[in-house]
């Protein structure tokens, strides 16, 4: 994401921005513990429950460290697809075809592109690598919650996501994913959260796919 700062120099890019560069809502997070302290297959379970979403939608918040909010539509298509669809007031748009991870700026008629393996948001599209790999529990003295911490230690300048799950019964895997927390390597947190969870409808793959305010043209 190199350049993200001189490009995206507004308040709410600069919160949309510090999501995809990405830990927990504070009310659900202790300092952690050695995993050892969780049931063992916690980390599993999180990692089936991602898997285990072939599409879904749900509402979203999104809410930076200034208590700044912006909301949409999140749409997820595995493997590898993801739109975060603002609502009018945002006119932005973030998407991934599966390959890279796109941030388009309608209003100042930007596009900035980088690969999903630079991006935290690849627990999120690529589970069994990035959570499995990278992923550590974290205590959430809630036996109905699991949260998962992610990131890479030997590149620190992707940042770190933490994944927080609440058991449901209804969702893929009996784990419902609620909330995650961006925070970059300059320490900008973002909160997103997400609420009317659906699970298993019909997603076109044009759903992953732009209008690049740049030409007339549709990119992918």
């Amino acid at each position: 994401m190199n350049n993200l700062k001189q490009i995206f120099s507004k308040p709410v890019s600069v919160a949309i921005a510090a999501t995809l560069a990405v830990g927990a809502p504070t009310a659900l997070l202790v300092p952690a513990e050695p995993v050892s302290a969780y049931a063992a297959g916690d980390l599993d379970k999180a990692v089936a429950a991602l898997r285990g979403i072939s599409t879904m939608q749900a509402d979203f918040t999104q809410t930076d460290r200034n208590g700044q909010t912006v909301a949409g539509v999140l749409t997820l298509k595995r493997p590898g697809r993801i739109r975060f669809q603002y609502d009018k007031s945002t006119p932005m748009l973030v998407v991934s075809n599966g390959k890279s991870l796109t941030l388009i700026d309608y209003e100042v008629k930007q596009v900035q592109r980088w690969p999903i393996k630079n991006s935290p948001l690849g627990a999120l599209l690529d589970p069994e690598r990035d959570v499995k790999k990278y992923g550590r529990l974290q205590n959430t003295s809630n036996p109905d919650v699991i949260s998962v911490e992610v990131k890479d230690t030997k590149k620190p300048e992707f940042g770190v996501i933490t994944l927080v799950f609440v058991k449901s019964a209804s969702a893929p895997g009996g784990l419902q994913l609620v909330s995650w927390v961006a925070l970059d390597s300059q320490n900008q947190r973002t909160t997103v959260r997400l609420r009317n969870h659906r699970y298993g409808m019909k997603v076109s793959d044009r759903a992953f796919t732009f209008k690049d305010p740049r030409t007339s043209s549709r990119r992918k």
